[in-house]
């Protein structure tokens, strides 16, 4: 182990299992997304925060080796084992063929730093690289994802004109054809794509990157430097809506901060609800999450 991995090791400071139920069902009431808090059943999902002040380099790029480290420690968090690539193959085997839908717009994309050390441990499971892509856009068209036993799901977070906020959920949308066809009602509805033959079941990780998050934008493709910031994170689960639903969280707080007053996501994120509630993906309730955190802990805004 390099002295330099030994260093960010020390500096982790785990906070175990920790319910967010205290700001749940309150930090929603200033916008329509209090309806989270409305999610039926009592199956909780676990959600790993984890960030590292090191991720980021002097001009913003995130670091390959930190990228890799901090993946690891969130699946080791969340399969419960010592070896990450044991932990890996709790939920990919060495038959399977991987499709990692990734993100990538130009402003904010996925990131090459987090497609490799995805692809790096798939592989080191012992799928075979042929049987292993990463796209955005042409996921249709794909020969690997045409014929995916597995999806890997990677994105940053942002804010959306129409949908609120870019989440994993809407990450999907390039599975179908017309994504234009889902913008209606605040995009409430991209939970069904998940329910499509070529997707349904096949999703086994998902990664909210959060190195430098959008939280605010004006027009359906605006980005301003000014409305990004360094919070040096990724949120990782096996649940995407309630990784997104912590996302969401962590937006608004930033939010109340630049804005210096509670300002709601206009529209409001209703698809994260809509995928627990009507589509039954996953759990959006914040009551219902039990939120790790890990590492660098200033800051946090949850």
């Amino acid at each position: 182990m390099s002295d330099k991995k030994k260093k960010t090791i020390t500096r982790r400071q785990f906070i175990t299992n920790t319910s967010i139920a205290a700001v749940g069902s309150t930090f929603f009431l200033a916008s329509p997304t209090a309806i989270f808090s409305q999610s039926p059943g009592d199956k909780k999902s676990t959600v790993v925060l984890i960030r590292n002040k090191e991720v980021l380099d002097a001009n913003g790029t995130p670091q390959s080796s930190i990228v890799l480290e901090m993946l690891d420690t969130a699946v080791t968090t969340l399969t419960g084992k010592n070896d990450p690539v044991e932990g890996w193959k709790t939920f990919i085997k060495p038959t399977d063929i991987v499709g990692i839908k990734t993100n990538v717009w130009t402003a904010l994309p996925t990131t090459s730093q987090v497609e490799e050390a995805l692809k790096k441990r798939v592989m080191d499971v012992g799928v075979k690289e042929s049987d292993i892509s990463i796209s955005d856009r042409g996921v249709l068209q794909d020969p690997v994802f045409k014929k995916a036993t597995a999806l890997i799901n990677a994105r940053p977070m942002r804010t959306h004109h129409w949908a609120g906020v870019g989440t994993l959920i809407k990450n999907f949308i390039m599975f179908v054809p017309d994504p234009y066809n889902y913008h209606d009602d605040a995009c409430a509805d991209l939970g069904k794509i998940w329910h499509l033959p070529h997707v349904k079941d096949k999703n086994r990780l998902n990664v909210l990157v959060m190195f430098t998050p959008q939280f605010h934008n004006v027009g359906p493709h605006g980005f301003s430097p000014r409305h990004v910031w360094k919070y040096y994170g990724m949120l990782v689960g096996f649940d995407p809506v309630a990784v997104d639903s912590i996302g969401v969280q962590i937006i608004q707080a930033q939010r109340k901060i630049y804005f210096g007053e509670d300002r709601p996501l206009n529209p409001p994120p209703k698809h994260i609800l809509m995928a627990d509630t009507r589509y039954h993906l996953g759990t959006a309730d914040p009551n219902k999450i039990d939120l790790i955190k890990i590492g660098y802990d200033q800051d946090l805004l949850i």
